[in-house]
């Protein structure tokens, strides 16, 4: 690859850094500002399906995992890695008080198990390892995050299908960048 494209590929890469770093103060914003509903003392919340309400904070979550996939495709593993740690430490220091503990657990729990799916699955297709990789990590982040933080399962199909929905919406996307990465001739770093 010439260097003007490995340079370009580079600032991409950090663009979906910076990205995803953005997520994760954003989605605590959100569940303290933004929603069609906004109870004292709990988080706001929208609908996210039939009878189905979330905090809106999981649309970012959603984000989230779709964004470090793509900072390891332009970046690397290791500055995959790398994110995901700076991201357990910001989410740690943006989360409510008594939500510390489960938002970091939680992001970092289902980060490494998005990268895990994903690494191995990038190479076969980008669309299935995107999606694949999200699926599990949006299911462990609303499965640790509930039982950590409420010690209670009952919202977690809102968590779900509301992070479901941004990868969903990411799906036509992700196959727009995989044909221009195809036309480009950009590599997918180790």
């Amino acid at each position: 690859m010439n260097t003007s494209l490995a340079a370009r590929q580079r600032r991409e890469g950090f663009f979906y850094l910076a990205a995803f770093a953005a997520t994760i103060p954003l989605a605590n914003w959100m569940i303290g500002n933004l929603g069609t509903v906004c109870p004292p003392e709990s988080p706001c919340l929208i609908p996210v399906g039939p009878g189905l309400m979330a905090p809106s904070g999981v649309l970012m979550i959603g984000a989230a995992l779709v964004l470090r996939d793509l900072v390891q495709r332009r970046l690397g593993l290791y500055w995959a890695i790398a994110a995901i740690l700076v991201g357990g430490a910001l989410s740690g220091f943006v989360a409510p008080p008594a939500l510390v503990v489960a938002s970091v657990a939680a992001f970092l729990l289902s980060e490494f198990a998005d990268l895990a799916v994903y690494t191995p699955l990038q190479k076969r297709g980008l669309v299935t390892a995107v999606v694949a990789s999200s699926v599990v990590g949006l299911v462990v982040d609303s499965a640790i995050f509930l039982q950590l933080a409420f010690g209670d399962l009952s919202y977690i199909w809102g968590q779900i299908v509301g992070k479901g929905w941004m990868v969903l919406l990411a799906i036509p996307l992700i196959q727009w960048f995989r044909r221009r990465e195809e036309r480009l001739g950009l590599e997918v770093p180790a």
